[in-house]
Order: C-alpha cells, then sequence, then structure tokens
C-alpha cells in the first residue's frame, strides 16, 4: 500500500524459508537477481549484507555485477531528518525495531516518516471498561507482527468511514485484572459513543504515556484512567 503511493512499478516478494536461509550469497545473486529478475543495476545501502551467513555484501555485489553486467549502487547511511548517521542516529529496520520495542514512539515514527499503525477487527470485550466509565474498541491484532512495548499510549483510531478519533491506547494483557492475560489492544475514543463491533479499523501510535501497570484497587485504577485521558488530549491537541 505505502509502495503504491510511490512510482516503483513492481514490488517482487521473495518468501524467506530454510532453504532461502541455507542460501549463500552467491547462490542468491545467480539464481534471484540474474536468474529470476535479469536485474541491470542493484541499490542497497552501504552496510547491507545477505545469503547464508549474512557473508554476502556491497564489495561481493559489485565483484559479480562486474562480471555478469550489472551495476550496484552502495547508498550512504542516513540519520534522522536526512542527515549523515551517527551511531545510533542511523534509519534502519533494526533501530525501528528497538525504538518500537522500548516503546519510544516518538523515534520510531520519525525514521518511519509517519505514525506506527496496526490494523485489525473489533470483537466483543468483557465489558470492564465501560463498567469502569471508559468503553473500549477490543481490536484484534496479529500477534506475528513487531508490536511496541506494553504499556498505554497516545494515538489515533482510524473507523472504517475514514473518520478519525483521537484515542488513549492500552496494549498489554491487563495485570490488573488477570496474572497470565491474553495480549490485547483496548482503544478508548475520546468524546465518542457508538457502536463499532466487527469495524475493521487501523490504531496509530504516536506516543508512550506509561508502562502496564497493577493498582491496588479499582479506585486507584479509574484515577489513574483519568489521568491516561487528560494526558492522551495533551499529547494529541
Amino acid at each position: 500500500e505505502l509502495l503504491s503511493t510511490t512510482s516503483v512499478d513492481t514490488t517482487v516478494v521473495v518468501p524467506f524459508d530454510e532453504a532461502r536461509a541455507l542460501e549463500t550469497a552467491e547462490d542468491f545473486v545467480t539464481e534471484v537477481l540474474i536468474g529470476c529478475l535479469g536485474v541491470r543495476a542493484v541499490v542497497v545501502g552501504e552496510d547491507f549484507h545477505f545469503g547464508y551467513q549474512r557473508l554476502g555484501n556491497v564489495a561481493l555485489l559489485r565483484s559479480m555485477g562486474a562480471e555478469h553486467g550489472f551495476e550496484v549502487l552502495g547508498l550512504g547511511l542516513v540519520g534522522l531528518d536526512g542527515v549523515p548517521a551517527r551511531d545510533h542516529q542511523q534509519v534502519s529496520s533494526t533501530f525501528i525495531r528497538r525504538a518500537l520495542s522500548r516503546g519510544d514512539l516518538r523515534r520510531a515514527n520519525a525514521m518511519l516518516g509517519r505514525p506506527y499503525e496496526v490494523r485489525g477487527e473489533v470483537d466483543r470485550g468483557d465489558g470492564r471498561g465501560r463498567e469502569l466509565g471508559f468503553p473500549t474498541a477490543n481490536v484484534r491484532v496479529d500477534g506475528s507482527i513487531l508490536l511496541p512495548e506494553d504499556g498505554v499510549y497516545a494515538g489515533w483510531f482510524e473507523r472504517a468511514d475514514g473518520s478519525v478519533h483521537a484515542t488513549a491506547i492500552s496494549l498489554g494483557t491487563r495485570p490488573h485484572f488477570y496474572d497470565d492475560g491474553d495480549l490485547l489492544l483496548e482503544a478508548h475514543l475520546l468524546d465518542f459513543d457508538g457502536d463499532l463491533y466487527g469495524e475493521s479499523v487501523r490504531v496509530r501510535f504516536v506516543e508512550l504515556l506509561r508502562p502496564q501497570q497493577v493498582f491496588d484497587g479499582l479506585d486507584g485504577l479509574v484515577e489513574q484512567l483519568q489521568l491516561d485521558v487528560a494526558a492522551a488530549r495533551s499529547v494529541l491537541a
């Protein structure tokens, strides 16, 4: 979907299975880049590695390119705001994953160039949020994707009709209620009261407000939820 907004004409997805994981860099170049794609030029980052044990690199590509007639362009590393990268300032998938894993959405979103987003369908939950005065949309998410660190976030909730709502997001296992609960994404839409069940929605994370925590009682939980909503309003204003 993102690629469709660029000038890329065709995208080829090469399945990464056990056989591919054991394939040497030389075989990948010969069989995929040359044999399947017939490349005339390859553009990669200067720190690019590929093939079994990541033994393939830009130098190998250039050597094989000279032999087989394709050009190799190695691009310099880029930091935030397009400046040359320095150490942890580098923009890369590795640093994006690290930022997400520790809940640093400001940095992750800056590197992505957009808010980190998950999609899913709204399921019926156990109604605990509504009982506490904070009704939530329980969004079923793909457990195989990389998710931010468990916690409470400010973000945006986009409905199937395209309308967007400010939201306080809880991502985690709800440790206040369950010792070993399932991972759940709950979105409390600010200033909204309606039926969302069954809708396919998008949830965009903007900023971590606090980590998941256990409270002494419901009064403490409700008081904190009020603070979370106020904090989300402030972040999203």
